[in-house]
């Protein structure tokens, strides 16, 4: 597993690449809709690639700043970094798509307003955070962004989601985005001053 913890970030570029190769060559045309589902995930690895690779430093970014840490990698550590992304955006989102092409588009739309939200976190963190870059901002203003509000206006204006499915939708998306929230300020911040008290 330690090997996984130092390393998972590193199959973003790769993921991102073969996958999009194979949706857009082999979705894309066939099933538009379900074509945007696949590139939530994509864009999500290319979102970790400017997060942890090029340039990296969210780990760092994230405790000093958000969390008031005075370490690179505490309170929230590679490990802990591993366990919010690899159920969410390894497996969840593709898993998401996988279902939408099977039992409907439905169950992909919520990936678009997670994106969006997750994304949104960065540019607000910007403007927080004395107007500096951070890991992650420049892929949220490019593509995390724009491609899920125009997927998510490609869904509605094509009717292709009811009133129920979207509500759905953007309730597991908020409840995504904080759950990563709450494992930050509701666990590790405390667990960090206890630990500093002691």
């Amino acid at each position: 597993m330690k090997w996984l913890y130092e390393n998972w970030m590193k199959a973003t570029p790769f993921l991102a690449f073969y996958t999009f190769i194979l949706v857009f060559l082999y979705v894309k045309d066939v099933n538009y809709p379900l074509y945007l589902i696949w590139l939530q995930g994509i864009i999500y690895w290319i979102h970790e690639f400017e997060e942890y690779i090029f340039p990296g430093g969210f780990l760092e970014f994230f405790n000093k700043n958000p969390l008031g840490s005075s370490l690179a990698e505490y309170p929230l550590t590679k490990i802990g970094s591993f366990w919010i992304n690899i159920p969410l955006v390894y497996i969840a989102m593709p898993f998401s798509a996988l279902l939408a092409h099977f039992f409907g588009l439905e169950w992909g739309l919520w990936t678009a307003y997670f994106s969006f939200l997750n994304a949104f976190a960065h540019v607000i963190m910007f403007f927080v955070f004395g107007r500096k870059y951070n890991p992650g901002l420049v892929v949220s203003i490019l593509l995390n962004i724009p491609v899920s509000i125009y997927m998510s206006w490609y869904f509605w204006s094509n009717n292709l989601i009811t009133d129920q499915t979207n509500v759905i939708s953007i309730i597991v998306a908020v409840l995504a985005q904080a759950s990563m929230m709450i494992y930050g300020f509701a666990y590790l911040v405390p667990k960090m001053k206890k630990e500093q008290n002691k």
